[in-house]
């Protein structure tokens, strides 16, 4: 584990690195943050669900995810689909690696196959795209610093996205992409039968074609984008309070925020907020990289 130079003493250090995809990669992914953590107890983390799917590449011990009533799973490189709970993984203290945000209208193209597989599941990235995961992997470790290792992880990138060809992307339906667009615009505080309305579609129609495409019915995915809503706001530089975090990410009261909590997190919010928020002198230090080097 290298030392944060942002940070002295021997206590917890965090620091992140946020990068822009290349024009090229920006249909299939948001952003990557290059993350490293040190000096903190060991436990579970629980990975919030969001509206994108995540490729995570470790750059020290192997990721250990934690199931219930399963055996623990260990990765150097994992993909996992959009949730409706959170993910647990398991950790010694220090935490080093690469993340990126795949979109879910774009998974086709990187991953070949579309987000409905991975819904709710973390994998092995070679369990999805083959032996090529390992020379992704290393081609990620073998730089020395972040932008090399962004460089690297965007040539990997490319190579599946060329492999699967990019019209993989445009084999989702038109309704779901933009049924998806309008709940991702909203925060997801839309009402299905609208939704499936303005589409000129039924509502059982909408929810089939989402769940075959992303794996999760509308309804579900409207749960998950206010409660990564809500988690924004509660997990900023400036947190909102939890009453005033209710009403904005369109939750009838404060009571409706903590049972929606405890059933994606297995948490009532202020239990989640001692186990998971860092305290402000351990919280990470963001920078933002230059915009990825690509072919674009």
């Amino acid at each position: 584990m290298g030392t944060d130079p942002h940070r002295g003493g021997s206590g917890p250090r965090a620091s992140q690195l946020v990068f822009a995809p290349s024009s090229g990669l920006r249909p299939y992914a948001s952003g990557y943050v290059g993350f490293e953590l040190s000096g903190f107890p060991p436990g579970v983390h629980l990975g919030p669900p969001g509206r994108t799917l995540t490729l995570l590449v470790n750059l020290s011990e192997p990721i250990e995810v934690v199931r219930s009533g399963e055996a623990a799973t260990r990765h150097d490189a994992l993909v996992g689909g959009l949730r409706s709970t959170a993910a647990a993984i398991r950790h010694d203290g220090c935490q080093h690696g690469v993340r990126v945000a795949l979109t879910p209208l774009g998974a086709r193209a990187v991953l070949g196959v579309p987000a409905g597989e991975l819904a709710d599941r973390m994998l092995d990235l070679d369990a999805v795209v083959g032996p090529v995961a390992a020379e992704l992997v290393d081609r990620v470790r073998s730089a020395t610093t972040w932008p090399a290792r962004i460089a690297a992880l965007e040539a990997g990138l490319a190579a599946l996205v060329r492999r699967h060809d990019r019209a993989a992307a445009r084999a989702v339906p038109a309704e779901v992409a933009e049924a998806w667009r309008r709940l991702v615009a909203r925060r997801g505080q839309v009402r299905v039968a609208d939704l499936a309305a303005a589409l000129g579609w039924s509502r059982q129609h909408l929810g089939d074609r989402f769940r075959r495409e992303l794996g999760l019915g509308p309804k579900t995915l409207a749960r998950v984008l206010r409660f990564a809503h809500a988690y924004e706001l509660v997990t900023a530089d400036d947190p909102r309070p939890w009453a005033e975090v209710a009403a904005l990410a369109g939750y009838a009261d404060q009571a409706h925020l903590v049972r929606e909590w405890r059933a994606v997190t297995g948490l009532p919010p202020t239990a989640w907020q001692r186990e998971e928020v860092l305290p402000p002198d351990a919280r990470p230090v963001t920078e933002h990289g230059a915009p990825s080097p690509g072919r674009g």
